[in-house]
């Protein structure tokens, strides 16, 4: 039954149909395998992937990511950051590494982190006679971090997937992302190293104080979306909510970079950008279903317990699956059908749905930066103009980096449950 629901799968979308449709297709042929005609079951099941109150936080949170980039609120994170770090050699590409995790508290998503803060950067790092190449591999390795730092939208999906707290989602998924940042420093550092890089001279605190100054709207929005929601005053969904309006105001009233008659194509951009998601996740809810009654979860944990009972081997074995998909499907369907697959496995195993949802969404991020998906490098080579396999080349040394953390937090759980449970036991 595994076997012929992914040959489904990949039959379809070798025939190049979209994935949301692909998914709603084999669903209605599994059940023909499985000699049922009550087709009834997919529409129904369609809208109820659909009907969540949680997953209203993906139109919002597209909106304030779209609303953001045309308002080039990356701008002033870029100019603050620049300032403190400017001075040392390499300077610009550790601030793509810090304005990336900065504009990760805002966007949660990597293609917007990543479009926002590149198309800013980039052109300044080609004027200063960095290698492109090795600068757009730094900017898209820094953007992947968009949806591991709060919020974050793949993990809104998980939650509803599995039933799981997204607020323990979103703080789980601070430590891995602050760790990456981290570490991306060293790569960046290591791929520099015999490079002769200009440097900025060391700004002066009147400087830095005027470019702080002008972030502080850009800098306030993650520091309001947590706050709200660890303070109970709105929920994950009531974030998104706010965060749209708060980047409209900013956008419109106080960088005046958007003008009334420009809101009309940001919406359109935002609605067809969110349709595109809900298409995904209501077509992964009806094939949840479907791989549900085919009993492919019990299936799959027979095999993996029937292999080995050791803990740690069951968890190399699991990540190994989560970087194969991830490597040909992009995040949100994949965690639409791993998580309703795997999600049991891991609790029967006694691991917390949390720490599983983090390593999976992690673990799928990586899929950003590899090919044949890799949706990230593709918005790198468009924003550089350089060829896609000079892209991978380049990205190879900070890959390393996300596959290093992913087994560290793997094995190290209370990096990730350190922060949900010490503020929700």
């Amino acid at each position: 039954m595994i076997f012929i629901f992914l040959l489904l799968l990949a039959f379809f979308l070798v025939l190049s149909i979209p994935i949301g449709f692909s998914l709603g297709l084999t669903s209605m042929s599994m059940l023909l395998f499985m000699g049922r005609t009550d087709f009834i079951v997919i529409p129904q099941n369609v809208l109820k992937g659909t009907d969540n109150f949680a997953l209203m936080a993906i139109p919002f949170f597209i909106l304030a990511g779209e609303i953001m980039n045309e308002g080039g609120l990356s701008l002033g994170i870029v100019r603050f950051v620049k300032s403190l770090l400017g001075h040392i050699k390499g300077g610009l590409g550790y601030v793509s590494i810090v304005a990336s995790m900065i504009f990760a508290g805002i966007s949660g998503a990597a293609v917007a982190d990543t479009s926002a803060i590149g198309s800013v950067l980039l052109p300044i790092m080609k004027k200063e006679d960095y290698e492109v190449k090795k600068s757009t591999a730094i900017v898209c390795a820094a953007g992947t971090i968009g949806p591991i730092i709060p919020p974050s939208i793949p993990m809104v999906v998980f939650g509803v997937v599995g039933n799981v707290s997204i607020t323990r989602m979103f703080l789980g998924g601070i430590i891995p992302g602050a760790i990456t940042g981290i570490l991306l420093f060293i790569s960046w550092r290591m791929v520099i190293a015999k490079d002769h890089l200009k440097t900025y001279p060391r700004a002066s605190m009147k400087e830095i104080w005027s470019s702080f100054i002008e972030a502080i709207p850009s800098l306030m929005m993650p520091i309001i979306i947590l706050g709200g929601i660890l303070s109970g005053i709105f929920t994950p969904t009531e974030a998104g909510v706010d965060a749209a309006v708060y980047a409209l105001v900013v956008s419109v009233f106080i960088y005046k970079r958007i003008k009334v008659r420009e809101l009309r194509r940001i919406f359109i951009r935002a609605a067809k950008s969110t349709s595109v998601v809900m298409l995904v996740v209501a077509a992964a809810t009806a094939a949840a279903y479907v791989i549900t009654i085919a009993q492919i979860p019990r299936m799959l944990g027979d095999m993996i317990l029937a292999a080995t009972s050791n803990k740690y081997i069951i968890l190399l074995i699991v990540n190994a699956l989560i970087l194969a998909v991830g490597c040909v499907m992009d995040v949100s369907p994949a965690i639409m059908i791993l998580g309703p697959i795997l999600l049991p496995i891991m609790t029967k195993l006694g691991f917390d749905p949390v720490f599983f949802g983090v390593i999976l969404v992690y673990g799928l991020c990586i899929g950003l930066l590899t090919p044949p998906v890799g949706n990230v490098l593709y918005v790198g080579c468009g924003l550089s103009k350089i060829d896609f396999v000079d892209l991978v080349k380049h990205v190879s040394p900070h890959l390393v980096i996300y596959l290093a953390v992913l087994m560290l937090i793997t094995y190290v759980p209370g990096l990730i449950m350190w922060i949900p449970n010490l503020l929700f036991r």
